[in-house]
């Protein structure tokens, strides 16, 4: 099943696909997601209150990728390194169950700033 999702903050809007596990089966099901921009280096995240579910679960994650910090009980957004980064890669603070990717328009994730109104929903 193709599950697209939209997420909008600020001026920025990008499309995103879920993985096929249990973590983007609870995400899916709880949209739509809603809260306030948090930054930790090229990451985006904000707590979302979804149960942990499960999945490929690591620290070390691509650019675009999406993860579920069950720590936070954050949905997070990875565009570029992080401070736990090692170079230009981005890593998550602790391991993360990845869920999901976004492709185009990360670039576009730099002008936002703590505390902007974040939406996640379904696009189809």
């Amino acid at each position: 099943m193709d599950r697209q999702i939209r997420i909008r903050a600020g001026d920025v809007e990008l499309l995103g696909e879920l993985y096929q596990n249990e973590m983007a089966d609870n995400i899916w099901s709880s949209l739509p997601l809603e809260g306030k921009v948090r930054t930790w280096g090229d990451e985006i995240y904000f707590p979302a209150g979804v149960e942990e579910g499960a999945g490929e679960k690591r620290a070390e994650v691509k650019v675009g990728e999406l993860g579920y910090w069950d720590q936070g009980e954050a949905f997070c957004l990875f565009f570029g390194p992080t401070p736990s980064s090692r170079g230009s890669e981005p890593r998550a603070a602790s391991p993360i169950v990845v869920f999901g990717e976004v492709k185009e328009g990360l670039e576009d994730l730099k002008s936002l700033s703590g505390g902007e109104e974040i939406r996640v929903e379904r696009a189809n």
